[in-house]
C-alpha cells in the first residue's frame, strides 16, 4: 500500500509540472477521396491529457476525439498526441487516434466502421495560455478493409488549457 501511495503521489507531482490538459474545438472542411462522396463542413472536439512523457521540446499524451460533418458522418476515436516546441510560443502536434466511423451519408462510406485519424498541425500559444493551431487531418482504414478512400480535412482550432 505505501508503494501505491508513493507511486500516486509522484505521478501527481509530475502531472502538476507538465503542460495543462487541453479541451480543442476546431471547425473546416472535409474533402472525401472517392469522387462520388460528398464533401462538407466539419467540427470537432477534442480533449488531450497531461503528457506521461516529457523531454526538453516534446512530450507525448494521451487524446480522445470526435468530429462530425453537416451531413452526420462521425468519427471518435482515442490514442497518442505528441508536441514538440519549436519555441516558446510555436508548436508542432501530430496525433494517432484509431476509432469508430458513421456514416450518415451514404455516398462517404470509408469502406468500414474501423478508422484511423491521424493529425498534422502547427500552433501559437497566446498570452493566456491557449493556443490556436492549423491542422490537416487524414482518416482511413489503413487497407484493413477491400475499400480504403479516405478522407482529408482542414482545422482551425482553438485549445483551451486548464
Amino acid at each position: 500500500m505505501k508503494k501505491i501511495l508513493a507511486l500516486s503521489a509522484a505521478l501527481a507531482l509530475s502531472a502538476g509540472m507538465a503542460h495543462a490538459q487541453s479541451i480543442i474545438l476546431g471547425a473546416g472542411f472535409a474533402d472525401f477521396s472517392d469522387s462520388d462522396a460528398d464533401d462538407h463542413a466539419l467540427i470537432a472536439l477534442e480533449y488531450q491529457h497531461r503528457p506521461f512523457h516529457q523531454a526538453t521540446r516534446f512530450s507525448v499524451g494521451w487524446g480522445a476525439a470526435l468530429s462530425i460533418d453537416e451531413a452526420g458522418d462521425t468519427h471518435i476515436g482515442a490514442g497518442l498526441v505528441g508536441l514538440y516546441s519549436l519555441n516558446d510560443r510555436w508548436f508542432l502536434e501530430g496525433s494517432v487516434m484509431p476509432g469508430y466511423f458513421s456514416e450518415a451519408d451514404e455516398l462517404n462510406d470509408l469502406g468500414g466502421s474501423f478508422q484511423i485519424r491521424s493529425l498534422l498541425g502547427v500552433g501559437y500559444t497566446l498570452d493566456n495560455g491557449n493556443k490556436v493551431s492549423l491542422a490537416i487531418t487524414h482518416k482511413s482504414n489503413a487497407s484493413t478493409q477491400e475499400d480504403n478512400p479516405g478522407v482529408n480535412a482542414l482545422l482551425f482550432r482553438y485549445h483551451f488549457a486548464f
